[in-house]
């Protein structure tokens, strides 16, 4: 059905809010799922405790994710007076809007509506994500990737999978962030960033959240409502114009800490939003891959951790996959291949030699046969790790890399989307899902996404991926003055990757700064030499008609801006 209530459209089956002018308003899944229940009881005054009961079932979350959905509730609708979504008389909240229900009508007719929309068995996938994955929210998270959802069903089959229920998940408790100052000058951020860790962890595929009950200075820990595996807790500090956020992971029983995390974001050039975002992710993310790690090990019952040599050459390895030029990867390949000859059975060497083999294929460093041979043996390599490995966040962005190097971009979005199910704040992930975007011809969806990315910045080591992934995706729109500060924000971090230098040349071409489009393209050739308009695209297999126009565009610009046509 299709709910209607003061000029909006609530639509179930295509999961999308849209205002009176037909656009699709964003949400957040938890708010879109809580919108549905408000709308669902109009007129029915809900506690606190049962909308908490229904949008986080089974787990324990404080107020301050429930605050967090209805303001972004009512900053969708407008609702600035608060009389949409009303707060009752002695607590709990009142959808007000008279609400009428409609058959759906039929898809709107393109261009109508900038976000994609997902099709009508993902919709049924999202409320029922255990029919495809057997995963809480891993749908879910797609659903939040404009265009994902589509093609959920499509690539499912790629991955082999082996899900725990529910009440086998370990049990992390979120602690409250603190204020070190004490002050009370960063109680307020404290709260919002306690509200995007719990956000955050609440997505995680293969746990059970405690969040804290209410982040109010002296509130009871998470902790004290159950007996959690781990508990995360951590420190916010404010001096000069930088946050600081320390973060720890420990192990319950033990008191041990697992793993920490130090994140500082400056104040100055960015809104508390951003700041928030950053913050979360700065933590959020380096303590997920690493619980991440001690489950895998608890589900596997094996000790996974790779040391010594194998580890260094690895970490080594990681950082020639970005930051590359042609001999360092020759050197890195060679590293990965001893470490595999001397170790045959460990995943993580073999995992990182498949990550840089298909770094050496998008680059183009390989012959023709070399790359066919390359592709052959990191597909066996990722086939073997997934199937031993299925919920490892380091073996699912492998093969996702793998399967977007090799144009399989609907599978790509689904293996990045369970990736995302482990790690939501994972930049490499929403690149490479963006990267697919703008392959299918999604491009506001793509630019929306990159942007995504940019908004949590991790890992720092990928950071460059999104910021050329942004700038392509603004020259695709026609907008080469907004493609600029992007592509040289990513030439600062990463100057050694020529296909950045030749985007570059097109959009100056574009805006008839000719001399600046002729010197990047020199760098470009430079760095790419004996490049041509016949070899500059990427492979346009699976690609949409609409990307390849666009191809033909760019390319006709940097052919002016100096690229031989032969």
């Amino acid at each position: 059905m299709v709910f209607r209530f003061d000029g909006f459209e609530l639509d179930r089956q295509r999961a999308e809010l849209r205002g009176p002018d037909g656009g699709v308003l964003k949400l957040r899944p938890k708010a879109f799922e809580m919108l549905q229940y408000l709308v669902d009881n109009a007129g029915r005054v809900l506690t606190k405790q049962e909308l908490m009961e229904a949008i986080w079932p089974k787990i324990y979350v404080g107020e301050d994710s429930l605050f967090q959905c209805i303001r972004e509730i009512r900053t969708a609708l407008g609702d600035d007076r608060r009389q949409i979504v009303k707060l009752a008389t002695g607590g709990g909240y009142l959808f007000t809007s008279d609400v009428t229900r409609h058959a759906p009508g039929p898809p709107a007719a393109p261009g109508k509506r900038a976000a994609a929309r997902p099709s009508a068995s993902a919709a049924s996938a999202q409320k029922q994500p255990q029919t495809i994955f057997g995963l809480r929210r891993t749908v879910a998270i797609a659903a939040g990737i404009a265009g994902l959802c589509g093609v959920v069903v499509l690539g499912a089959a790629a991955l082999t999978l082996k899900p725990a229920s529910v009440d086998e998940r370990p049990l992390v408790a979120l602690n409250a962030i603190t204020d070190s100052a004490g002050d009370g000058t960063g109680t307020a951020m404290a709260a919002e960033v306690t509200a995007r860790l719990t956000d955050g962890f609440t997505g995680i595929a293969n746990i059970s959240l405690i969040a804290p009950r209410s982040g109010a200075p002296g509130a009871a820990p998470a902790s004290a409502t159950a007996s959690p595996d781990y508990e995360l807790s951590g420190e916010l500090q404010r001096s000069d114009n930088t946050w600081t956020l320390r973060a720890r992971l420990v192990k319950a029983s033990t008191g041990e800490v697992q793993s920490a995390a130090t994140v500082s974001v400056s104040t100055e050039g960015l809104d508390a939003d951003v700041q928030q975002s950053r913050l979360a992710a700065g933590v959020g993310h380096p303590l997920a891959r690493r619980l991440n790690e001690l489950l895998d090990q608890r589900s596997t019952g094996q000790d996974r951790m790779t040391g010594g040599s194998a580890k260094v050459v690895i970490e080594q390895a990681v950082a020639s996959i970005y930051q590359t030029t042609r001999e360092r990867f020759g050197m890195a390949q060679t590293l990965l291949q001893n470490a595999l000859t001397d170790d045959p059975d460990n995943v993580d060497v073999a995992v990182a030699l498949a990550a840089l083999q298909m770094r050496g294929i998008q680059m183009v460093w390989y012959t023709p046969d070399e790359a066919v041979a390359a592709e052959e043996k990191a597909h066996a390599t990722l086939a073997r790790a997934i199937r031993a490995r299925p919920n490892s966040i380091a073996v699912l962005e492998t093969y996702c890399r793998f399967l977007s190097a090799t144009n399989h971009f609907a599978d790509s979005l689904v293996t990045c989307a369970r990736t995302l199910g482990f790690d939501p704040w994972n930049g490499l992930a929403y690149f490479l899902v963006g990267l697919g975007q703008l392959h299918l011809g999604r491009f506001e969806d793509a630019l929306a996404t990159f942007k995504l990315a940019d908004r949590y910045d991790t890992p720092p080591v990928s950071r460059w991926t999104w910021l050329v992934g942004a700038g392509w995706a603004q020259l695709v729109l026609g907008d080469a003055e907004k493609a600029l500060p992007w592509l040289q924000r990513s030439i600062a971090i990463t100057p050694a990757t020529g296909r950045t230098h030749m985007l570059l040349a097109a959009a100056y071409q574009q805006l008839g700064r000719t001399e600046e489009a002729k010197a990047a393209m020199q760098q470009g050739l430079k760095l790419r030499p004996g490049t041509t308009a016949l070899t500059v695209a990427p492979p346009m297999k699976n690609t949409s008609p609409l990307f390849r126009a666009s191809s033909d565009r760019q390319i006709a610009f940097m052919i002016a801006a100096g690229l031989p046509e032969k």
